[in-house]
């Protein structure tokens, strides 16, 4: 029977709901039955992984009498469609029919509604009400069907609702917006899954989808998409994965274009890097994710958004100039009358932030940031690193200057000190951003004036983080700004002198350090006296220098110098004071004076312990070199426990990369080998290599000390090829940072020379041995013990050549330092006291070789 169209429609579909009901008395479940068919959506044939959220649909939509939701949501690009299908396709028996209904908009979403009665009628030519329906009504479709599903005996359909992106609801004030609820079946039965990317969605249990966190997900669609196969033992591969972080729309667009060039994994990782929005333009149609693509899938979420609240759409083009991960409040909260009006809206307070935040995780953009470190206490949120590839190419394709100053200004403005609470807590927080947002200058696409005080605070944070190439271009560009306005003696132009002087320390860059302190010095004497805190921490400076430089002497009046005046100015357990402490023990360390040292680092850590904590890292230094006195002492168990004591506390604070850590690793490793737990030192000395070679490159020399150091252990195991290679490398490397002179290069030439003697080469040998002799000596002085090492190793190689009066002269010689350097009864002097017993007895001198023996005993 038609429907009358001049009654009212109310009445209409009452008429036509109780002819249904009629019809149905006495049907069959298996009369509702529909071919099942997936016609028109677009999918992807090989399906990867989603287990667990697959798991939770199917318990969530088993029948229990009444109707069940899901509502799978999730950012753009997720996967959410392509879990839809995949469940459809692997449980369609369990369901009498499966309807896909489009929701992106009211017209789609109708014309899905004919699609359905198609397939109805298509299996069902009689069905009731449905078979007469005119299908150029939608609105009559849409009651028809709806009428269909709501029949007493017809429970068993599945509803796929895909892509409900624009849900009307009280905080979506855009007129096109949809409202699932005016579709659905008016009898509470039947199945429903609901695709979308907002998490307003509240119609059942929610299922959140997120990236691929296996790998081995990831590595799967991106060889199905590129049909390149075995990709698991492809570095290359492997890496393009992890920059795509587990995105199924950037692993199968990545695969699509791969598939139809010859262009090779890295070559496609540098284009993304290098040119994302024209390799994304130029890669091919998915036909299964409809008309979306990489750089378009995001600008319908940012539509919303810029209609719902102009604030948040502002910050998120903002964000492209920090990085992806963790964004707090503290943040972008800083002082600045410059600061716009909309970015002091956001951060006036919590609420704010959190209410412009949640605006962009509605939409599934951002989420709550993971992090392990429970010292954290403002926490943070963050943005999958393709939408923020997005940001940065496509929402902001031309650099916005005013964006990257506010970016680089707010980064800077939170750099603290190294005395500062937490400080390497923050810093680690900040150095991502930092080389965000500093991007731009570093890359020279821009330039900024006025920013002195942000570059030379970010040259602080590269610094003390070990990018010391950044470092230096960051300073560079503060001195210069600083020069041109306050003057090139201005205090704040000579804290950046002075702070280059230490980069270049720590580069090893020893002469342009000292002219960078001296500049400093004279200029902070003038400014502010000869007893300012800032000319003493300089003079401090130049202390370290000089003792790198093996000059000695001149180190230690330095240190003296600022101990007594900062003593007298700051008082005696002040960290300034503490500092000089910590260095003059160094500098007594370094000359042998053994017990002095122990005394001053004493002194040092228990002043720190009491004024930062026992896990500062100021405090963790001294410990870490009580550690090597300890070694240096043969009080291997004390120096152990320092040691680990130390390595925790460094990786908790800095990270497992960080030089203090390898440094203290390497140590490790050195202790290790002195216990003759080879293996042990080995695997250590290959894990500080490793991550030297990666933060500081393979020619820095705390790399080079750590090849030495594996140079020494392979000798002690008689690889004497390997050890060789390691002392090959290490000496050039050293010549050419530290000069023919230092002492570092002269313990490679010692090692040879030991590496020569034990190979029986003792006239190459005699020859290696001589030239660190002489360079000790003129660089450490005639009692410093690695002199006096070297002394003792020229009486062995006389004593192997039969001339046991040289012999004897160089272990006499040694034997007096050593007592004098280390005491009697340290392992030195007892191994040369040894060595002369040795002689004596060859030389049939037995009374005094027994005299020896008995003190050696």
């Amino acid at each position: 029977m038609p429907l009358i169209y001049g009654e009212g429609k109310a009445k209409a579909v009452q008429r036509l709901r109780e002819e249904i009901n009629k019809a149905s008395k006495g049907v069959q479940l298996e009369d509702f039955a529909v071919t099942f068919s997936l016609t028109g959506v677009p999918e992807i044939e090989d399906f990867v992984a989603r287990k667990q959220e697959l798991a939770q649909m199917r318990e969530q939509l088993r029948s229990n009498g009444s109707r069940r939701t899901v509502v799978v949501n999730g950012f753009g690009g997720v996967g959410k469609t392509q879990l839809a299908i995949a469940y459809a396709k692997l449980y369609k028996d369990s369901y009498s029919a499966v309807f896909w209904m489009n929701i992106k908009d009211e017209d789609s979403l109708k014309q899905s509604f004919v699609r359905a009665a198609q397939q109805i009628l298509r299996d069902h030519p009689s069905a009731p009400r449905v078979s007469s329906i005119d299908t150029k009504d939608l609105d009559e479709v849409i009651a028809s069907v709806k009428a269909w599903l709501s029949l007493p005996n017809n429970t068993r359909w599945l509803l796929i609702y895909d892509n409900y992106d624009n849900p009307k609801l009280p905080s979506n004030s855009d007129h096109a917006a949809v409202d699932v609820h005016e579709f659905l079946p008016e009898a509470h039965q039947g199945f429903i899954i609901i695709t979308t990317r907002s998490t307003e969605v509240k119609i059942g249990h929610d299922i959140r989808v997120r990236k691929m966190e296996d790998v081995l997900d990831s590595i799967e669609i991106l060889s199905n998409a590129s049909n390149r196969k075995d990709l698991i033992h492809d570095t290359d591969a492997l890496s393009l994965v992890q920059v795509l972080d587990g995105l199924p729309l950037a692993l199968a667009t990545a695969g699509a274009y791969l598939d139809q060039t010859t262009t090779s994994f890295a070559e496609y990782l540098d284009l993304y890097k290098e040119s994302w929005a024209r390799l994304q333009k130029a890669s091919p149609q998915l036909g299964s994710y409809e008309d979306r693509t990489l750089h378009s899938t995001w600008q319908l979420s940012f539509d919303h958004i810029q209609k719902q609240n102009e604030v948040s759409a502002k910050f998120l083009c903002l964000w492209g100039y920090f990085d992806n991960q963790d964004i707090w409040l503290e943040l972008l909260q800083h002082d600045d009358v410059d600061n716009p009006s909309w970015l002091n809206q956001i951060t006036k307070d919590r609420i704010s932030f959190d209410s412009t935040v949640r605006v962009l995780s509605n939409y599934g953009l951002v989420e709550v940031h993971s992090s392990s470190d429970e010292q954290i206490e403002s926490k943070g949120y963050s943005i999958h690193s393709c939408v923020h590839q997005w940001i940065v190419h496509i929402l902001n394709h031309e650099t916005d200057n005013d964006l990257a100053r506010l970016a680089i200004t707010h980064v800077a403005s939170h750099v603290p000190g190294s005395k500062s609470e937490k400080w390497w807590l923050i810093q680690r927080r900040l150095l991502q951003h930092a080389s965000r947002s500093s991007f731009a200058v570093l890359k020279k696409s821009i330039t900024m004036d006025e920013l002195e005080v942000a570059y030379h605070n970010l040259g602080l944070l590269y610094s003390d983080q070990g990018k010391l190439n950044e470092a230096e271009e960051m300073y560079q560009r503060a001195l210069q700004g600083k020069e041109k306005l306050l003057g090139p003696n201005h205090i704040s132009t000579l804290d950046t002198v002075n702070n280059l002087g230490n980069l270049y320390s720590d580069q090893d860059r020893l002469k342009e350090a000292e002219e960078m302190y001296q500049r400093a010095l004279k200029g902070y004497k003038k400014a502010l006296g000869p007893n300012h805190t800032s000319t003493l921490d300089t003079v401090n400076n130049l202390g370290n220098l000089y003792s790198d430089q093996g000059e000695l002497k001149e180190a230690e009046k330095m240190y003296h110098r600022a101990l007594q005046e900062k003593e007298q100015a700051l008082g005696p357990d002040h960290t300034l004071t503490l500092d000089t402490v910590h260095n003059l023990a160094n500098l007594y360390s370094d000359q042998g004076k053994l017990k002095k040292a122990e005394e001053m680092y004493q002194r040092a850590l228990e002043g720190k312990e009491k004024a930062l904590g026992p896990d500062h890292t100021s405090t963790l230094d001294t410990v870490h070199n009580l550690a090597n006195l300890y070694s240096d002492q043969d009080k291997l168990k004390e120096a152990e426990e320092m040691y680990q004591r130390a390595l925790r506390g460094f990786k908790k604070a800095l990270g497992p990369d960080h030089t203090s850590t390898l440094g203290t690793i390497n140590n490790l490793g050195l202790l290790y080998s002195n216990q003759n737990k080879l293996k042990e030192a080995e695997e250590m000395y290959q894990r500080a290599l490793r991550g030297y070679e990666k933060v500081l490159g393979p020619n820095h020399t705390s790399t080079l000390d750590t090849v030495n150091h594996l140079g020494l252990l392979y000798s002690d195991q008689d690889k004497l090829e390997e050890a060789e290679k390691m002392y090959q490398r290490a000496l050039p490397g050293f010549k050419k940072a530290l000069g023919p002179d230092h002492t570092s290069t002269l313990n490679i030439v010692h090692n040879l020379g030991n590496l020569y003697s034990d190979r029986g080469e003792l006239k190459e040998a005699e020859k290696m041995y001589q030239q660190a002799l002489k360079g000790y000596e003129k660089a450490l002085g005639p009692d410093h013990t690695s002199t006096l090492n070297t002394v003792h190793n020229l009486g062995l190689l006389y004593k192997d050549r039969g001339e046991l009066k040289e012999a004897e002269e160089m272990y006499q010689r040694a034997l007096k330092g050593y007592e004098k350097a280390l005491g009697p009864d340290h392992n030195s002097t007892l191994d040369t006291v040894n060595n002369l017993g040795n002689l004596y007895s060859d030389q049939g001198k037995l009374k005094e070789a027994e005299e020896m023996y008995q003190w050696a005993l």
